[in-house]
């Protein structure tokens, strides 16, 4: 071909103008086909996602959800437009620009010191406001407003179960939570094990259990369902089976369960409860019609030398 052989066609392309062509659409074809690919990973990836966090169902998950998508939008007003005067900086000034002017010794603008100085630090002043006053409202230990009586229930982590004792309806159950709609429901949590997190991602909250420590948690649930419970915190081999049900019934639903757990033949005294202990994995649903009323005391005292933080009590003395 005449331009393979012209001393003014060198260096261009070998097969002419319709190789050229055919080559950049090649090229923009790569490139569609690497965008649709990376698009469907993401789908891929963020499907097997439930993100209970951000479809809660009780008040408490409901304010978390909503300081969440508050911090969120306050960090974008300076993250979306960093990206995007990033992208058009580098079009604008690229060095086959002859349109850009070239300013290398330019060093100070005071409009841009004002720009990224000021609009961040407003952002941060209203994130400090809205985390101290959403701490103090959020606090894990501050109890619901309520006409209600709220319904105790003591927590205790194990290996790599949950127990779920009711103080005062004398019951208790394994992996299994349930509780009243509308109802406010008081935790008490502890561990009689490693370090744990106790995490119901649609009613809100996660709240550590430590061995020896006692630390407190309300919660309510607004709909009926079934929501998951998990730990939050590895804790060894059988970490990712420790997973229990939340059971939000109306009152005469959650009535007939009571009654239904009271029927079992199983009772929960500190023999049955060293047994209870020992490590196991995917642990089954059980119940215990009845319960040592200081079982839950007896589990925190044995890392405190009989000793026992009394919360009911305002001068934090402990009880032997």
């Amino acid at each position: 071909m005449y331009f393979l052989t012209t001393p003014s066609n060198a260096g261009a392309w070998p097969y002419g103008d319709v190789g050229k062509m055919w080559a950049e659409t090649m090229k923009r074809d790569i490139w569609q086909r690497f965008v649709s690919l990376l698009g469907m990973s993401l789908v891929l990836l963020l499907a097997g996602c439930d993100l209970d966090v951000l479809n809660p169902k009780g008040s408490v998950g409901i304010a978390e959800k909503s300081l969440i998508a508050t911090s969120t939008w306050a960090m974008l007003i300076v993250v979306v437009p960093v990206i995007a005067l990033t992208l058009f900086f580098a079009w604008r000034y690229r060095a086959s620009n002859p349109n850009a002017a070239y300013r290398p010794k330019w060093a100070h603008s005071t409009p841009i010191e004002v720009v990224v100085w000021l609009i961040p630090a407003l952002i941060i002043l209203f994130l400090a406001n809205l985390t101290w006053k959403s701490t103090h409202q959020l606090d894990p230990y501050k109890p619901l407003q309520s006409n209600i009586k709220p319904v105790n229930v003591e927590v205790v982590a194990l290996d790599w179960k949950w127990l779920f004792i009711y103080p005062d309806l004398g019951i208790a159950s394994i992996n299994q939570l349930t509780v009243p709609v509308g109802t406010p429901v008081t935790f008490r949590i502890t561990s009689d094990s490693v370090m744990n997190s106790f995490f119901i991602p649609q009613l809100g909250s996660q709240v550590y259990a430590m061995a020896g420590m006692q630390t407190r948690l309300h919660l309510i649930a607004n709909e009926p369902g079934d929501y998951e419970g998990e730990s939050a915190n590895f804790s060894g081999r059988g970490f990712s089976d420790m997973k229990f049900r939340t059971l939000a019934t109306s009152p005469d639903a959650f009535d007939a369960w009571v009654t239904k757990v009271r029927a079992s033949s199983s009772q929960l005294d500190m023999t049955t409860y060293y047994a209870l202990a020992r490590p196991s994995e995917k642990s089954p649903v059980s119940y215990f019609s009845s319960v040592d009323p200081r079982l839950f005391r007896n589990i925190v005292a044995k890392y405190n030398n009989g000793n026992v933080l009394d919360l009911q009590d305002n001068s934090c003395t402990t009880k032997e």
